[in-house]
């Protein structure tokens, strides 16, 4: 059932995905070849694969907006160069890496995965990344972040569905008469204290937004209304 739902978009948005981390993928090799030349381009865009896979296949995910993605890299590229520069066993230095980037990112509310990746690379990336020191952090992690997020932001625009960043939807709608839901959804939405309680007592990172999860259960309400039209008039036989 996890795999089925986690899965049930359609062929279409499988092709939209792939596409934009073509390109994204395509524009920081080629940023990052022009000015670092071939070497230093293609090992800087290790930890940028995997954030295209969030940016473009799960662009409403709290782990692919603009801050996790820029703060998640940063913090976890300053992390891995402080560990290369003072650990001196390289193994121990990449796992206290990673793991000192997983603590940081959740307690800076940046928590992008990808991140972990960058830490690790800045120990365990050669002689030509440990050179660059704490540059690291700028060129190529910065460089890289930058050319994938406005490739990100100008990919999903035109599709109105794909609402990337989610903050500039919240505000273009601010005010405007969002699509109507059904009227039995309607009546039984959750509230913002309700989410909260119920996400704390799962104790675990749901990379979902509120709007989504309100809009999701509000969908299903509407569709178990009209498919069980006798549970949804008991329903609201029990409410009245």
């Amino acid at each position: 059932m996890v795999r089925k739902l986690a899965y049930s978009v359609s062929e279409r948005e499988h092709w939209i995905s792939a596409t934009g981390g073509l390109l994204g993928i395509l524009a920081v090799l080629w940023v990052s070849h022009a000015l670092l030349g071939d070497h230093a381009g293609t090992l800087a865009v290790a930890s940028m694969g995997a954030s295209a896979v969030l940016l473009f296949a799960a662009p409403h995910g709290a782990l692919s907006q603009p801050w996790p993605v820029v703060g998640g890299h940063l913090v976890s590229a300053a992390v891995g160069v402080t560990c290369a520069q003072w650990i001196a066993e390289p193994m121990l230095a990449a796992a206290i890496a990673v793991a000192l980037s997983i603590g940081l990112m959740y307690g800076l509310r940046c928590l992008h995965p990808p991140g972990g990746a960058t830490a690790l690379f800045a120990v365990m990336g050669g002689e030509p990344i440990l050179a660059l020191g704490y540059d690291y952090l700028f060129v190529p992690v910065l460089l890289n972040v930058t050319v994938l997020l406005i490739v990100a932001v100008l990919f999903n625009f035109p599709f109105a569905w794909r609402r990337y960043p989610q903050v500039w939807w919240r505000e273009s709608v601010e005010g405007q008469a969002a699509e109507p839901l059904p009227e039995a959804a309607n009546e039984r939405m959750i509230s913002h204290s309700d989410l909260v309680y119920a996400l704390s007592q799962l104790d675990t990172f749901i990379d979902v937004s509120e709007e989504d999860l309100q809009r999701i259960y509000a969908l299903a309400l509407g569709r178990r209304s009209e498919t069980h039209p006798l549970a949804a008039l008991q329903e609201q036989a029990g409410r009245a």
